[in-house]
């Protein structure tokens, strides 16, 4: 499940190095970053939308799981967050070409921008991390499940909604691909 309501272009996805002062987009590598991406999820998912933390959390988030966990941080302030994988079954591959269809999938979960947060870029410089680091894996097409209310932000970055709208911890959702070019570019108004 994915909520995003941002819509700057600001796409830098790197930042200051600093402990204290850091900003920018970084994969949490560290038990303390993937505390701090779950702490930006709990407030979005968990308290402002009201989802039941049983369905929050699953196997993507223990430690040892296959997963890449983001964290956006201003000034040291965790932000932002967001959540790579490889999918565990078959993605539908609605819309997608032959091509698209055969390159490796994967899917883009949790992304997450603090609510006094949203409109400053910050969505978009997750969701450019996520796909740079998919692209180094050697990923071709990302695949996510957008929350309607924001299905816009991803229709601006180049993915196609394809499919009925379904419901995710209550939320409606749609199914979204986009194919990954070798620049990097997205598409943005």
């Amino acid at each position: 499940m994915t909520s995003e309501s941002d819509t700057a272009e600001d796409s830098a996805s790197d930042g200051e190095q600093t402990d204290a002062g850091r900003t920018g987009v970084f994969v949490a590598t560290s038990s303390a970053e993937r505390q701090d991406a779950f702490a930006v999820r709990r407030a979005v998912f968990v308290d402002e939308q009201g989802v039941d933390e049983e369905i929050e959390w699953d196997e993507h988030d223990e430690p040892d799981a296959a997963a890449t966990h983001f964290v956006a941080y201003d000034d040291g302030e965790p932000i932002g967050a967001a959540r790579f994988r490889v999918p565990s079954v078959d993605i539908d591959s609605a819309g997608a070409s032959t091509a698209e269809a055969a390159a490796p999938t994967g899917k883009v979960e949790r992304v997450a921008v603090a609510a006094d947060r949203r409109g400053e870029g910050w969505g978009v410089r997750l969701m450019d991390a996520v796909e740079e680091r998919a692209r180094e894996e050697g990923f071709g097409r990302l695949t996510l499940h957008a929350q309607t209310r924001v299905r816009d932000f991803y229709d601006r970055l180049g993915y196609v909604a394809h499919g009925d709208v379904f419901y995710e911890a209550g939320i409606p959702h749609v199914s979204m691909t986009k194919p990954l070019d070798d620049d990097g570019d997205s598409t943005r108004e």
